[in-house]
């Protein structure tokens, strides 16, 4: 039997951190549907992002899957110990999740580890961005995250949503909605209402570029400038007529604003900015 959040803080003594964040999730409904989007299951290898008081944990373990989990409060982490320290197929990690080698779980098993988590809303971006660095060595990211950056993540070209985010991660995964999540799904409630999204790899990435980093400042530098012509976006990172030079070549129209383009043509843009000669 998995026990609620409530009955493990009180057994163990313990209350959330509002400094930290601590929302726990206690909906055994948005557990399952998570525990179904990882395809949890005997030979599958999950890493849990911010495992807490384990009550997701003990949902994945019942599958037969084998969860690596991440849980950087001391505390929480004598409780994992104490209540599924024993159980087969579960690893504690002790670690802070931007910070942890996701390419080190797919070292000796077959299929690609899957990533799964209550990303904490002030760590959210961080958390995606050091994902996207190991990127070919995980497989499917089920997710949850604040509704609103949920909203940003499936936004398409042109709303008001749609932004760095949207372009950085959709370049190389699908997002799709698992399940909208309330407030009052978590112990304690938290402000805002949250989503679980589920991002897998694409086959091969919406528009091919040599370095993704450069391609991910150049998409923050855009959106930071949305208000701009996509023209004087780009001249923060040269100049007008680099800027003017590199959408003539991407065959992209320099008057738009960046809210307009879509994955593709910004992939295109870096494209050009590549093959920029280097004196330049």
């Amino acid at each position: 039997m998995i026990e609620s959040p409530g009955t493990l803080l009180r057994r163990h003594g313990l209350l959330a951190r509002k400094s930290w964040g601590q929302n726990f999730l206690h909906a055994m409904d948005v557990h399952r549907a998570i525990t179904l989007a990882a395809a949890a299951g005997p030979g599958v290898r999950v890493v849990e992002i911010g495992a807490g008081l384990g009550t997701l944990t003990g949902h994945l373990l019942a599958t037969g899957a084998e969860v690596w989990a991440i849980e950087r409060d001391r505390d929480l982490c004598n409780v994992l110990r104490s209540e599924l320290g024993e159980r087969e197929g579960f690893q504690l990690y002790e670690a802070d999740a931007v910070r942890f080698d996701y390419a080190a779980a797919a070292v000796g098993i077959e299929r690609p580890p899957v990533i799964v988590g209550n990303l904490p809303y002030h760590l959210t971006g961080a958390l995606l961005y050091t994902l996207l660095d190991t990127q070919e060595s995980t497989g499917s990211w089920i997710v949850m995250v604040q509704k609103e950056v949920a909203q940003r993540m499936c936004a398409p070209p042109g709303s008001k949503t749609y932004g760095g985010m949207t372009v950085g991660l959709g370049r190389l995964r699908s997002i799709s909605l698992v399940t909208p999540v309330a407030r009052g799904a978590f112990l304690p409630p938290p402000k805002v209402d949250s989503a679980v999204v589920r991002l897998d790899r694409h086959a091969t990435p919406r528009g091919q570029v040599g370095d993704g980093a450069a391609f991910l400042q150049l998409v923050r530098g855009c959106f930071q400038q949305r208000r701009k012509t996509l023209q004087n976006a780009l001249s923060a990172m040269g100049s007008r007529e680099r800027a003017l030079a590199w959408c003539q070549q991407a065959d992209v129209d320099p008057s738009v604003r960046p809210e307009r383009l879509t994955i593709e043509q910004f992939a295109a843009l870096q494209r050009a900015r590549e093959a920029e000669p280097n004196d330049a």
